[in-house]
């Protein structure tokens, strides 16, 4: 921990190693060091002007005065139930100024796709054109309420259908349902689909079949619905294993969840045999559609067999990642499967729109295993995916898949003389491409060249996933990047690697230019600091 000088601010936490360039700020021109909001503003102020009230009294009655002063609504009994303040908040007072040139201070410190690449082998991160974000604040569609009159959102529901129309087309299916939230909770739609038409074939099968290659959610998405869960091994060039798959293929197994292409980059060649064998033994073929980037508009999952599949709309059409936030996971179904279909979904009746939102006697949707969330879904990105659909039309679709794979191989093969590239003769990879640690010198690791490469000024690709392979840097490029910028990324990440192979130790201690040092992240994670308090409370407490 460093100190904090009369001022606020931490001098020293931005100083060059041995202090040369030190400054009194900590900040490096517009390189701006900022304190905590507590350090800045002072617990016993605030940013607006109150009229004096009176100091909170323990123990105060209705009627007393309080905390928040006394006046009419008080001398008749206030309404807080007990519940009054009767100590200090602890919330620093800010004046406006200081507010606003704190958020913007810490927002230049957020990384984003707007500000560089993200090589994340693990979620796609393309840009949002800027098209889709005009679109989708338009009034008619940022503006509307979720229990307006159906008469009164009719262009709306149009969106939904024309939407939901684009993806069963692209995909092949013969249903989807719309009102999933995010990825994980599209593999819950599915599966639960699957659940539901077991039971009505009164059929008890509670095992689910996982590969390794396939994506870390599928099988916890399994369990969380009630089934067993049970791994099968990939082969050594990183795809399922089909003679192990099928040998424990029977009468227990309700399904398959299988990621395609695969963690490891690769296009599952037989998923097509692997769906036959698995109707053919009474089971169902759910497909992880979150790498659907690398072939859209070339490959139709129905085609293959697949029973069930959530498309995550900000990986492949381009809507904006929302932290836990704005999320659409839309679940697309096949015949077998669409009576289950969750409630509710937009149907064309006559010249007109209905929300269906309740089950009815009709063999399209009699049979539906219920609802999973309140309303119809995530409206602004609907919006957002419709316009990048119609915007890139047939051809222009085909050819993102086509550049997100160009990309991804001309990364693997820029990279695979510097680093281990274990699938490298597996043939091309398609949205991504893997390394392994392997040939690194003694004590380094996959950790040190990401925290390399945030020195390089570029986010670390994904690390430790999949799992299959040891040390794995996952890297996916995606369509949107240019040859240049992969250019400058390759160079980094090779001077990086090249370090770590030579045994710089300085790389142990990377990074040595962003805002902070290298963390400890198991650390947080299992054990985050989320109160603050004043240094002095703090080392009398320990």
């Amino acid at each position: 921990m460093s100190t904090i000088n009369q001022s606020g601010w931490r001098p020293e936490m931005n100083a060059v190693e041995g202090g040369a360039g030190a400054t009194f700020t900590g900040n490096r021109a517009l390189m701006l060091e900022e304190a905590l909001i507590f350090e800045i503003g002072a617990l016993d102020t605030t940013g607006v002007d109150f009229e004096p009230c009176a100091p909170a009294k323990a123990g105060a009655q209705s009627g007393e005065d309080t905390a928040f002063g006394s006046g009419p609504l008080l001398s008749q009994g206030n309404r807080l139930a007990g519940l009054e303040r009767h100590r200090d908040i602890g919330l620093p007072g800010l004046s406006e100024p200081e507010a606003v040139r704190h958020y913007t201070r810490l927002s230049r410190q957020n990384y984003g796709i707007d500000l560089g690449f993200f090589p994340l082998g693990s979620c796609t991160m393309k840009h949002n054109p800027r098209l889709n974000e005009r679109m989708a604040r338009l009034p008619g569609f940022a503006d509307i309420h979720p229990l307006q009159p159906v008469d009164t959102v009719q262009g709306a529901l149009e969106v939904i259908d024309q939407l939901a129309h684009w993806l069963v087309t692209l995909t092949g299916m013969k249903a989807v349902a719309m009102s999933p939230k995010a990825g994980a909770h599209g593999e819950l739609c599915g599966i639960l689909a699957i659940k539901a038409a077991l039971e009505a074939r009164g059929e008890d099968r509670r095992v689910v079949l996982v590969p390794e290659s396939a994506h870390g959610t599928n099988p916890a998405t399994a369990a969380f619905a009630g089934f067993t869960v049970e791994d099968i091994p990939a082969t050594p060039d990183g795809r399922v294993d089909v003679d192990a798959l099928t040998a424990r293929l029977g009468p227990d197994v309700a399904g398959v969840m299988i990621t395609n292409p695969n963690t490891c980059g690769l296009f599952e060649r037989d998923l097509k045999t692997i769906s036959d064998a698995v109707h053919a033994a009474g089971g169902y073929v759910y497909c992880d559609g979150a790498n659907f980037n690398a072939i859209v508009g070339k490959v139709r999952p129905g085609d293959l067999g697949v029973d069930a599949m959530h498309i995550n709309l900000h990986k492949t059409f381009s809507t904006p990642h929302g932290g836990g936030g704005p999320g659409s996971g839309p679940v697309v179904l096949s015949e077998a499967l669409a009576p289950f279909a969750p409630l509710p979904f937009v149907e064309k009746q006559g010249d007109r729109l209905a929300l269906i939102e309740e089950e009815t006697a009709d063999e399209h949707h009699g049979e539906s295993f219920g609802r999973m969330v309140s309303f119809h879904g995530q409206m602004g990105m609907f919006t957002r995916a419709l316009t990048y659909i119609l915007s890139h039309g047939a051809d222009g679709l085909k050819q993102v898949a086509e550049d997100a794979v160009l990309n991804a191989n001309y990364v693997l093969r820029a990279l695979e003389g510097v680093l281990d590239a274990p699938f490298a003769k597996s043939g091309p990879c398609m949205h991504e491409a893997i390394f392994s640690d392997r040939g690194l010198a003694e004590g380094f690791s996959t950790l040190d060249i990401a925290k390399g490469l945030i020195d390089e000024g570029f986010h670390p690709m994904t690390v430790y996933f999949p799992l299959v392979v040891h040390g794995a840097m996952l890297v996916e490029p995606t369509e949107t990047e240019s040859k240049a910028t992969l250019d400058q990324f390759i160079g980094a990440f090779r001077a990086v690697a090249e370090r770590a192979k030579a045994g710089d130790a300085a790389l142990k201690s990377a990074p040595h230019f962003a805002p902070r040092r290298r963390l400890d992240e198991t650390q947080a994670a299992r054990k985050p600091v989320l109160v603050w308090k004043e240094p002095a409370q703090a080392q009398a407490a320990e």
